[in-house]
C-alpha cells in the first residue's frame, strides 16, 4: 500500500504543472521590462530578468518566468527599458600623490551615471589603480570594475609623469615584463620622447606575448605602420583621420628627418583629407581588429573653449579643487590662440567628427570612451559618456549603433562579449534601468531609473545618495583649500 501511494504522489509532482512545481530561487527578479537587445537593435517587451549574485539566470517572458521564480528583491520595470552596462573605453585618473582621494571620490560618479566599467587608459597613479583594480573585484571598495593599463611606457623624460621611460629595446623588453607582472589589462604606449622606432617593436612586442595595446602614434610614423605592427586600439579620432590623408607618409618621412615641425607637419595632416583614401584605412583597420576610441567630448571642449565657457558648470561641483586645478594647463594654452587659429580649431574639430560614420560603414569597432580625468578641462566623469555618445548621433551613427559602441565594442575588444553586453542568462548582471528608449533618443541614456552592478541595486535614492555624497566631499576640500590658501 505504501510503495503504491508513494508512486502516485510521486506521479503527481511529474505532471504538476510549472506553478505549482518548486520555484527557483534568486536574489532580485526584475518583471514587466521591455529589454533593450543591443546586438540587433530592437526592444523585447514584456520580460523577466532573474539575477543570482552577480549573474543573471534566467531572461523570458514575464508571466511564464514569475512563476518559475521567487526572489528576495522584486523590481517593477513596467514601461522602463533594461539595457546592459555602459562601459566607458577611456578614462584617466592621477594628477600626483595627493590628489588620490579626489581621484577615489570620482570612482562612484560613474556608477551613478550607469556606467558600469572603465578603461583607465594611464595617469601619473598607475600603482593605486592597480590597487583598485584589485579593491574593487574583492568588494573592499566601491565602484565600477576597472581595467588598467598600469604605467605607460614612454621614451626617456617625457612630459608625462608615472611612466615607463625606455630608450632601446631592452627597456622596452623589461617595461613589458613589468607590465606582465603587474597583469595590466592592457599596454599604453605614448610618444612624447619615444622613439618611433620603439614604438613599433614595443607594439610588436607586446602582440608577441599576448598583450593588447593602445597610444598615440609618434608623427613620425603613418597610422597604418602602428596598424601592420598590430596596435589593438587608436586612442582619439584624430588618428583615423590623419590615415585619410593621402599624403600621410611623406609628411610623417618630413617630419623624421627634421624637414619640418610638429606645427607645420600637424598643418599638414589636417590638409587634403581623401575619403577614398579614408575608407581603404578603415576597412583594413576592420580587417586587423583595430578599434578606434573617438573621445569625441574631450575634443570639442577644447575647441570650444571662446564660446562655451564653463565656470558655472554644475558637474564642478564633483570636481575636486586639486583635480580643478590641473584644468588650468589647457584652458591657458587655448587662451592663447589669435584669432585664426581659434577659427582653425572650430574647422579642425568638424573634419575630424566627419569621419566617424566613415569608420562605422567600414565596420571598424567604435568604442565609446570620453578621456575624462585630470588634466582634460571640463571633461567630467560619468556624464561625460552620455555627452560622448550624444556627439556619436549628432555626427551621423544611429542611437542604436551609438548604445553599441558603449554596451558591446569594449567587452569585445577585452575578449568578454561571454559574460557582458546583452541581456541574457549566463552574463554579469550589470545592467540599467532606463524611463525611456534609447534605440528611439540617446539621450534617453541619461534617464537612470535604476543601476545593478555586480548583482547589488542602486535605486533612483541610492544613486541621488552618491552623488550628494561627492559633492558633500568636494564642498568639504573646497572650504579647507580656501582657509589655506595665502
Amino acid at each position: 500500500m505504501k510503495t503504491t501511494l508513494s508512486l502516485a504522489l510521486s506521479s503527481l509532482l511529474v505532471l504538476a504543472p510549472p506553478a505549482l512545481a518548486a520555484r527557483s530561487s534568486a536574489d532580485v527578479l526584475i518583471r514587466h521590462a521591455t529589454v533593450v537587445d543591443v546586438e540587433h537593435g530592437r526592444t523585447v517587451p514584456g520580460q523577466a530578468v532573474a539575477i543570482r549574485g552577480g549573474d543573471i539566470v534566467a531572461v523570458g517572458e514575464d508571466k511564464a518566468l514569475a512563476g518559475q521564480w521567487r526572489a528576495g528583491r522584486t523590481i517593477d520595470a513596467r514601461d522602463r527599458y533594461l539595457i546592459p552596462g555602459l562601459w566607458d573605453m577611456h578614462v584617466h585618473f592621477g594628477g600626483g600623490p595627493a590628489l588620490v582621494e579626489e581621484n577615489k571620490a570620482l570612482l562612484p560618479l560613474y556608477v551613478a551615471h550607469g556606467i558600469t566599467t572603465v578603461r583607465d587608459a594611464s595617469g601619473d597613479l598607475p600603482e593605486q589603480v592597480l590597487s583598485w583594480r584589485g579593491q574593487i573585484a574583492s568588494g573592499q571598495l566601491f565602484g565600477p570594475q576597472l581595467f588598467t593599463s598600469g604605467a605607460k611606457i614612454e621614451g626617456i623624460a617625457p612630459v608625462w609623469k608615472g611612466t615607463i621611460e625606455v630608450g632601446d629595446e631592452a627597456g622596452v623588453d623589461a617595461a613589458l615584463d613589468r607590465e606582465q607582472r603587474d597583469q595590466v589589462d592592457f599596454v599604453k604606449i605614448t610618444d612624447s620622447t619615444l622613439k618611433p622606432e620603439l614604438f613599433l617593436y614595443a607594439v610588436s612586442e607586446a602582440k608577441k606575448r599576448g598583450l593588447r595595446t593602445s597610444g598615440h602614434i609618434p608623427m613620425a610614423l603613418t597610422v597604418g605602420q602602428a596598424v601592420d605592427a598590430g596596435i589593438s586600439s587608436i586612442e582619439h579620432l584624430d588618428y583615423a583621420f590623419q590615415a585619410g590623408i593621402p599624403d600621410e607618409a611623406r609628411i610623417a618621412a618630413d617630419f623624421a628627418a627634421g624637414r619640418i615641425d610638429r606645427t607645420e607637419a600637424s598643418r599638414r595632416l589636417h590638409t587634403g583629407f581623401d575619403r577614398d583614401t579614408a575608407m581603404a584605412a578603415y576597412r583594413r583597420f576592420a580587417e586587423r581588429g583595430v578599434a578606434v576610441t573617438p573621445t569625441l567630448d574631450g575634443g570639442r571642449i577644447l575647441s570650444f573653449l571662446d564660446t562655451e565657457p564653463h565656470d558655472n558648470d554644475p558637474y564642478l561641483a564633483y570636481i575636486g579643487p586639486g583635480l580643478r586645478k590641473t584644468y588650468t594647463w589647457r584652458v591657458e594654452r587655448a587662451a592663447k590662440a589669435t584669432p585664426e587659429q581659434i577659427q582653425a580649431r572650430h574647422e579642425r574639430y568638424a573634419q575630424v567628427a566627419s569621419v566617424l560614420p566613415m569608420l562605422q560603414e567600414a565596420g571598424v569597432r567604435i568604442m565609446a570612451g570620453t578621456d575624462a580625468g585630470f588634466l582634460n578641462s571640463y571633461n567630467y566623469p560619468g556624464i561625460g559618456l552620455h555627452n560622448e555618445l550624444a556627439l556619436y548621433v549628432r555626427e551621423g551613427l544611429t542611437p542604436a549603433q551609438a548604445l553599441v559602441a558603449a554596451t558591446r565594442n569594449g567587452p569585445a575588444w577585452f575578449g568578454k562579449l561571454d559574460r557582458y553586453g546583452a541581456v541574457q542568462a549566463g552574463k554579469a548582471a550589470d545592467l540599467v534601468l532606463l524611463e525611456r528608449n534609447p534605440l528611439q533618443d540617446i539621450a534617453a541614456t541619461r534617464a537612470i531609473d535604476t543601476v545593478v552592478m555586480r548583482g547589488q541595486v542602486y535605486d533612483r535614492a541610492a544613486l541621488d545618495a552618491m552623488l550628494a555624497e561627492t559633492r558633500a566631499r568636494v564642498a568639504a576640500w573646497n572650504a579647507e583649500a580656501s582657509e589655506t590658501a595665502p
